[in-house]
């Protein structure tokens, strides 16, 4: 892990660090942490983004920004039911190579235990489908992940490379109650009709994020150059034996295994 991870920089053991951590992400809704991997292993990382990039399920799709289907009690217009527009590519967990240094990251306990203090989680558990754990993610030009709000409570990214121009990833915090039930179409009409501005997120690559986004609307506007934009996603779950649905993995992967 010495050789994957700053570990100077960044003590993932260090109950002080694990500290400012979580309240950080407590805080700002959102964990960033620069220079997290070290550059050789960025370095491998990107070689196996880009040679499994001919392995990738390109699609676009458009969605609710609640990610529901459309809701026949609201005119098309109504912010539960207008759509925007989300087209990526995609490679697996099962495109990482055993030896990966995503693949490490991944597994490392001490890795794993951090993410688990700093989140609040008791325990973090891999995906139990072959797909979901470890993803990387690709958006050449124009392709973009339009507004949309987590299922999930906090996902973990990883920046592989970034483009010229665009590619920014916007958000607005606690814009939503999800477990009260308090969507606030107002406030997101709002944001859709540009009447709200978001934060931006400025990373560099080997940067680390964690972030809470079931209540915080984000998106990744558009790749306005032509280097690929490439970022790995690493996700957990809190319990055992959780599979991502077959549907799911249809339409994000195209395929079940």
């Amino acid at each position: 892990m010495d050789e994957i991870v700053d570990g100077v920089t960044h003590p993932m053991g260090a109950a002080p660090f694990r500290e400012a951590c979580r309240a950080a992400l407590d805080r700002d809704g959102v964990l960033c942490l620069p220079d997290f991997i070290q550059p050789a292993a960025l370095e491998a990382m990107l070689n196996e983004a880009r040679g499994a990039q001919d392995k990738a399920y390109f699609c676009t799709s458009r969605h609710s920004v609640y990610l529901t289907p459309a809701d026949p009690a609201y005119p098309a217009e109504h912010p539960a039911n207008r759509q925007v527009e989300s087209s990526k590519g995609c490679i697996c967990d099962d495109v990482i190579g055993a030896n990966s240094p995503l693949r490490t990251l991944y597994d490392d306990p001490g890795f794993r235990a951090f993410v688990a203090a700093v989140t609040g989680e008791a325990a973090l558990y891999p995906y139990a489908d072959p797909l979901s754990s470890i993803n990387i993610h690709y958006a050449h030009r124009g392709q973009e992940l339009g507004w949309h709000f987590d299922n999930s409570s906090f996902a973990i990214t990883l920046l592989i490379q970034k483009p010229e121009a665009g590619s920014r990833f916007e958000y607005v915090k606690d814009l939503r109650r999800a477990d009260a039930g308090e969507m606030n179409f107002e406030g997101v009409r709002k944001l859709l009709d540009e009447e709200m501005t978001p934060t931006v997120l400025t990373m560099e690559p080997a940067t680390l994020v964690l972030f809470r986004g079931r209540n915080a609307i984000h998106r990744v506007s558009p790749n306005e150059g032509e280097t690929t934009r490439m970022l790995a996603v690493l996700a957990y779950n809190a319990q055992p034996g959780v599979a991502l649905s077959e549907n799911a993995r249809m339409t994000f992967y195209g395929r079940l295994g």
